[in-house]
Protein backbone atom coordinates (compact mmCIF):
# COMPACT_ATOMS: atom_id res chain seq x y z
CA UNK A 1 0.00 0.00 0.00
CA UNK A 2 2.78 2.39 0.84
CA UNK A 3 4.53 1.78 -2.44
CA UNK A 4 1.29 2.31 -4.36
CA UNK A 5 0.64 5.59 -2.52
CA UNK A 6 4.16 6.75 -3.13
CA UNK A 7 3.87 5.84 -6.80
CA UNK A 8 0.55 7.70 -7.10
CA UNK A 9 2.05 10.76 -5.34
CA UNK A 10 5.06 10.70 -7.64
CA UNK A 11 2.85 10.50 -10.71
CA UNK A 12 0.64 13.31 -9.43
CA UNK A 13 3.68 15.48 -8.69
CA UNK A 14 5.19 14.67 -12.06
CA UNK A 15 1.95 15.55 -13.81
CA UNK A 16 1.73 18.86 -11.96
CA UNK A 17 5.30 19.76 -12.85
CA UNK A 18 4.64 18.81 -16.46
CA UNK A 19 1.54 21.03 -16.61
CA UNK A 20 3.44 23.86 -14.97
CA UNK A 21 6.26 23.49 -17.50
CA UNK A 22 3.78 23.50 -20.41
CA UNK A 23 2.07 26.61 -19.02
CA UNK A 24 5.49 28.25 -18.68
CA UNK A 25 6.33 27.45 -22.30
CA UNK A 26 2.97 28.58 -23.71
CA UNK A 27 2.44 31.81 -21.77
CA UNK A 28 4.87 34.48 -22.90
CA UNK A 29 3.50 36.98 -20.38
CA UNK A 30 4.27 34.56 -17.53
CA UNK A 31 7.87 34.20 -18.64
CA UNK A 32 8.12 37.96 -19.11
CA UNK A 33 6.91 38.72 -15.60
CA UNK A 34 9.14 36.00 -14.17
CA UNK A 35 12.18 37.57 -15.82
CA UNK A 36 11.12 41.03 -14.64
CA UNK A 37 10.25 39.92 -11.11
CA UNK A 38 13.58 40.98 -9.50
CA UNK A 39 13.29 44.47 -10.98
CA UNK A 40 9.58 44.70 -10.15
CA UNK A 41 10.19 43.66 -6.55
CA UNK A 42 13.03 46.18 -6.27
CA UNK A 43 10.83 48.98 -7.67
CA UNK A 44 7.94 47.93 -5.45
CA UNK A 45 10.20 48.16 -2.41
CA UNK A 46 11.53 51.59 -3.38
CA UNK A 47 8.11 53.01 -4.26
CA UNK A 48 5.75 51.05 -2.07
CA UNK A 49 7.62 51.28 1.23
CA UNK A 50 7.88 55.11 1.28
CA UNK A 51 4.25 55.44 0.17
CA UNK A 52 3.13 53.06 2.91
CA UNK A 53 5.16 55.01 5.46
CA UNK A 54 3.55 58.24 4.22
CA UNK A 55 0.06 56.74 4.58
CA UNK A 56 0.77 55.58 8.12
CA UNK A 57 2.26 58.96 9.05
CA UNK A 58 -0.85 60.78 7.76
CA UNK A 59 -2.94 59.15 10.52
CA UNK A 60 -0.69 60.41 13.31
CA UNK A 61 -0.60 63.80 15.01
CA UNK A 62 2.20 66.27 15.65
CA UNK A 63 2.37 67.30 19.31
CA UNK A 64 4.97 70.04 19.58
CA UNK A 65 8.23 68.16 18.95
CA UNK A 66 6.83 64.65 19.34
CA UNK A 67 4.59 62.40 17.23
CA UNK A 68 1.37 61.04 18.69
CA UNK A 69 0.89 57.65 17.03
CA UNK A 70 -2.76 57.40 18.01
CA UNK A 71 -4.91 56.76 14.95
CA UNK A 72 -6.82 59.88 13.90
CA UNK A 73 -8.47 61.41 10.83
CA UNK A 74 -7.93 64.99 11.97
CA UNK A 75 -5.33 65.70 9.28
CA UNK A 76 -7.72 64.71 6.49
CA UNK A 77 -10.50 66.65 8.19
CA UNK A 78 -8.27 69.73 8.12
CA UNK A 79 -7.63 69.22 4.41
CA UNK A 80 -11.25 68.73 3.34
CA UNK A 81 -12.81 71.20 5.78
CA UNK A 82 -13.32 73.72 2.96
CA UNK A 83 -15.41 76.45 4.64
CA UNK A 84 -12.97 76.85 7.52
CA UNK A 85 -9.62 76.12 5.87
CA UNK A 86 -9.88 76.58 2.10
CA UNK A 87 -6.18 77.03 1.43
CA UNK A 88 -5.42 73.35 0.67
CA UNK A 89 -8.36 72.87 -1.70
CA UNK A 90 -7.71 76.19 -3.43
CA UNK A 91 -4.00 75.47 -3.91
CA UNK A 92 -4.69 71.94 -5.14
CA UNK A 93 -7.21 73.26 -7.67
CA UNK A 94 -4.77 75.99 -8.75
CA UNK A 95 -1.97 73.44 -9.09
CA UNK A 96 -4.15 71.21 -11.26
CA UNK A 97 -5.12 74.13 -13.52
CA UNK A 98 -1.53 75.36 -13.85
CA UNK A 99 -0.25 71.86 -14.51
CA UNK A 100 -2.99 71.20 -17.08
CA UNK A 101 -2.18 74.49 -18.83
CA UNK A 102 1.53 73.68 -18.88
CA UNK A 103 0.77 70.16 -20.15
CA UNK A 104 -1.41 71.51 -22.97
CA UNK A 105 1.29 74.01 -23.94
CA UNK A 106 4.01 71.35 -23.86
CA UNK A 107 1.96 68.94 -25.98
CA UNK A 108 1.07 71.59 -28.56
CA UNK A 109 4.71 72.63 -28.84
CA UNK A 110 6.16 69.12 -28.76
CA UNK A 111 3.90 67.54 -31.39
CA UNK A 112 5.16 69.63 -34.37
CA UNK A 113 8.75 68.98 -33.33
CA UNK A 114 8.14 65.23 -33.05
CA UNK A 115 6.25 65.27 -36.38
CA UNK A 116 9.16 67.03 -38.07
CA UNK A 117 11.61 64.46 -36.72
CA UNK A 118 9.46 61.51 -37.74
CA UNK A 119 8.35 62.57 -41.23
CA UNK A 120 10.70 65.28 -42.49
CA UNK A 121 14.14 64.30 -41.20
CA UNK A 122 15.48 61.53 -43.41
CA UNK A 123 19.10 61.29 -42.24
CA UNK A 124 20.99 61.71 -38.97
CA UNK A 125 17.88 61.54 -36.80
CA UNK A 126 20.00 60.65 -33.79
CA UNK A 127 21.90 63.92 -34.14
CA UNK A 128 18.63 65.86 -34.23
CA UNK A 129 17.38 64.07 -31.13
CA UNK A 130 20.62 64.82 -29.30
CA UNK A 131 20.42 68.49 -30.29
CA UNK A 132 16.87 68.67 -28.95
CA UNK A 133 17.81 67.09 -25.64
CA UNK A 134 21.10 68.99 -25.13
CA UNK A 135 19.45 71.88 -23.21
CA UNK A 136 17.97 69.33 -20.81
CA UNK A 137 21.39 68.01 -19.86
CA UNK A 138 21.75 71.14 -17.74
CA UNK A 139 20.52 71.02 -14.17
CA UNK A 140 16.79 71.57 -13.71
CA UNK A 141 17.54 74.23 -11.11
CA UNK A 142 19.85 76.14 -13.46
CA UNK A 143 17.22 76.15 -16.18
CA UNK A 144 14.70 77.67 -13.77
CA UNK A 145 17.23 80.34 -12.80
CA UNK A 146 17.78 81.02 -16.50
CA UNK A 147 14.07 81.69 -16.97
CA UNK A 148 14.17 83.92 -13.92
CA UNK A 149 16.89 85.95 -15.63
CA UNK A 150 14.91 86.05 -18.89
CA UNK A 151 11.61 87.09 -17.31
CA UNK A 152 13.02 89.28 -14.54
CA UNK A 153 12.44 93.00 -13.95
CA UNK A 154 15.82 93.77 -15.54
CA UNK A 155 15.87 90.56 -17.56
CA UNK A 156 16.51 89.85 -21.20
CA UNK A 157 12.94 90.51 -22.40
CA UNK A 158 12.50 93.79 -20.55
CA UNK A 159 15.98 95.02 -21.43
CA UNK A 160 15.45 94.17 -25.10
CA UNK A 161 12.06 95.86 -25.31
CA UNK A 162 13.39 98.98 -23.58
CA UNK A 163 16.41 99.09 -25.90
CA UNK A 164 14.10 98.88 -28.92
CA UNK A 165 11.97 101.70 -27.51
CA UNK A 166 8.82 99.57 -27.42
CA UNK A 167 8.23 100.11 -23.70
CA UNK A 168 9.19 102.89 -21.32
CA UNK A 169 9.52 100.83 -18.15
CA UNK A 170 9.97 97.13 -17.40
CA UNK A 171 6.94 94.88 -17.57
CA UNK A 172 6.15 93.62 -14.08
CA UNK A 173 3.71 90.87 -15.04
CA UNK A 174 6.35 88.59 -16.62
CA UNK A 175 7.66 87.22 -13.33
CA UNK A 176 6.26 86.04 -10.00
CA UNK A 177 2.86 84.92 -11.21
CA UNK A 178 1.17 81.75 -12.53
CA UNK A 179 2.09 82.65 -16.12
CA UNK A 180 5.81 82.56 -15.31
CA UNK A 181 5.37 79.17 -13.62
CA UNK A 182 3.48 77.80 -16.63
CA UNK A 183 6.11 79.03 -19.11
CA UNK A 184 8.96 77.59 -17.06
CA UNK A 185 7.24 74.23 -16.60
CA UNK A 186 6.42 74.05 -20.31
CA UNK A 187 10.09 74.47 -21.22
CA UNK A 188 11.43 72.23 -18.45
CA UNK A 189 9.29 69.24 -19.46
CA UNK A 190 9.35 69.63 -23.25
CA UNK A 191 11.75 66.74 -23.87
CA UNK A 192 9.53 64.37 -21.89
CA UNK A 193 6.73 65.08 -24.36
CA UNK A 194 8.74 65.15 -27.59
CA UNK A 195 10.29 61.70 -27.26
CA UNK A 196 7.16 59.54 -26.66
CA UNK A 197 5.24 61.39 -29.38
CA UNK A 198 8.17 60.91 -31.77
CA UNK A 199 8.32 57.17 -31.04
CA UNK A 200 4.58 56.86 -31.66
CA UNK A 201 4.80 58.76 -34.96
CA UNK A 202 7.86 56.81 -36.08
CA UNK A 203 6.00 53.50 -35.70
CA UNK A 204 3.14 54.51 -38.01
CA UNK A 205 3.01 52.35 -41.13
CA UNK A 206 3.66 54.70 -44.04
CA UNK A 207 1.55 52.52 -46.33
CA UNK A 208 -1.53 53.64 -44.40
CA UNK A 209 -0.75 57.24 -45.29
CA UNK A 210 -0.28 56.27 -48.93
CA UNK A 211 -3.59 54.42 -48.89
CA UNK A 212 -5.35 57.49 -47.45
CA UNK A 213 -3.83 59.62 -50.19
CA UNK A 214 -4.96 57.16 -52.87
CA UNK A 215 -8.49 57.33 -51.46
CA UNK A 216 -8.55 61.09 -51.94
CA UNK A 217 -7.59 62.45 -48.52
CA UNK A 218 -5.61 65.67 -48.52
CA UNK A 219 -2.85 66.46 -46.02
CA UNK A 220 -5.25 67.79 -43.38
CA UNK A 221 -7.73 64.89 -43.62
CA UNK A 222 -4.90 62.38 -43.72
CA UNK A 223 -3.45 63.86 -40.57
CA UNK A 224 -6.77 63.98 -38.71
CA UNK A 225 -7.98 60.53 -39.80
CA UNK A 226 -4.72 58.53 -39.80
CA UNK A 227 -1.71 60.22 -38.22
CA UNK A 228 -3.36 61.77 -35.18
CA UNK A 229 -5.35 58.67 -34.07
CA UNK A 230 -2.36 56.36 -34.55
CA UNK A 231 -0.11 58.70 -32.56
CA UNK A 232 -2.61 58.91 -29.70
CA UNK A 233 -0.74 56.42 -27.43
CA UNK A 234 2.42 58.53 -27.54
CA UNK A 235 0.45 61.74 -27.04
CA UNK A 236 -1.39 60.29 -24.04
CA UNK A 237 1.90 59.07 -22.58
CA UNK A 238 3.38 62.55 -23.02
CA UNK A 239 0.39 64.15 -21.30
CA UNK A 240 0.69 61.81 -18.32
CA UNK A 241 4.48 62.18 -18.11
CA UNK A 242 4.13 65.95 -17.87
CA UNK A 243 0.90 66.38 -15.92
CA UNK A 244 1.51 63.98 -13.02
CA UNK A 245 4.92 65.32 -11.85
CA UNK A 246 4.15 69.01 -12.42
CA UNK A 247 1.12 69.03 -10.11
CA UNK A 248 3.39 68.52 -7.11
CA UNK A 249 6.28 70.68 -8.28
CA UNK A 250 7.50 73.18 -5.69
CA UNK A 251 10.92 74.32 -6.96
CA UNK A 252 9.57 76.22 -9.98
CA UNK A 253 6.82 78.09 -8.08
CA UNK A 254 9.30 78.96 -5.34
CA UNK A 255 11.74 80.61 -7.76
CA UNK A 256 9.47 82.21 -10.37
CA UNK A 257 5.95 82.01 -8.94
CA UNK A 258 6.00 84.52 -6.11
CA UNK A 259 3.07 84.75 -3.70
CA UNK A 260 0.46 84.46 -6.46
CA UNK A 261 2.11 81.49 -8.17
CA UNK A 262 2.61 79.02 -5.32
CA UNK A 263 1.29 75.48 -5.74
CA UNK A 264 0.29 72.63 -3.45
CA UNK A 265 3.87 71.35 -3.46
CA UNK A 266 5.03 74.53 -1.71
CA UNK A 267 2.56 73.92 1.14
CA UNK A 268 3.67 70.29 1.47
CA UNK A 269 7.32 71.34 1.57
CA UNK A 270 6.50 73.97 4.19
CA UNK A 271 4.56 71.49 6.34
CA UNK A 272 7.46 69.05 6.34
CA UNK A 273 9.98 71.87 6.84
CA UNK A 274 9.29 75.14 8.64
CA UNK A 275 5.90 74.16 10.05
CA UNK A 276 7.26 70.88 11.46
CA UNK A 277 3.94 69.15 10.92
CA UNK A 278 4.89 66.02 9.00
CA UNK A 279 1.57 64.17 9.59
CA UNK A 280 -0.47 67.00 8.07
CA UNK A 281 2.05 67.24 5.21
CA UNK A 282 1.66 63.49 4.65
CA UNK A 283 -2.15 63.81 4.62
CA UNK A 284 -2.00 66.64 2.08
CA UNK A 285 0.39 64.56 -0.05
CA UNK A 286 -1.87 61.50 0.04
CA UNK A 287 -4.92 63.63 -0.78
CA UNK A 288 -3.07 65.17 -3.73
CA UNK A 289 -2.00 61.72 -4.96
CA UNK A 290 -5.59 60.49 -4.67
CA UNK A 291 -7.07 63.42 -6.59
CA UNK A 292 -4.44 63.19 -9.35
CA UNK A 293 -5.00 59.42 -9.60
CA UNK A 294 -8.76 59.92 -9.96
CA UNK A 295 -8.24 62.54 -12.68
CA UNK A 296 -5.85 60.28 -14.60
CA UNK A 297 -8.21 57.29 -14.30
CA UNK A 298 -11.13 59.45 -15.49
CA UNK A 299 -9.09 60.64 -18.47
CA UNK A 300 -8.04 57.11 -19.44
CA UNK A 301 -11.59 55.82 -18.98
CA UNK A 302 -12.98 58.59 -21.18
CA UNK A 303 -10.42 57.81 -23.88
CA UNK A 304 -11.18 54.10 -23.70
CA UNK A 305 -14.94 54.72 -23.85
CA UNK A 306 -14.51 56.99 -26.85
CA UNK A 307 -12.45 54.35 -28.66
CA UNK A 308 -15.11 51.71 -27.99
CA UNK A 309 -17.81 53.99 -29.38
CA UNK A 310 -15.67 54.77 -32.43
CA UNK A 311 -15.26 51.03 -33.14
CA UNK A 312 -19.00 50.45 -32.82
CA UNK A 313 -19.68 53.21 -35.32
Amino acid sequence: MVSVAQSTQAKTGGGFRRRLRLAWMRNDWLRGYALLSPTLLFMLGLLGAPLLALIVLSFWTQRDFTLDTTFTLDNYANFFDYPHSPIYIVLLWRSILMSATATAAVTLLAYPVAYFLAFRVKQHKLIWIILITVPFWISYLLRIFAWKVILGFNGVINSGLIALGLIGKPLEFLLYNPTAVTITLAHAWAAYAILPIYVSLEKIDRSLLEAATDLGDGPVKRFLRVTLPLSAPGTIAAVLLVFIPTVGDYVTPTLVGGTSGIMIGNIIQSLFGKASNAPLGAAVSIAMIGVVTLLVCALLSAIGYRRIKAREI
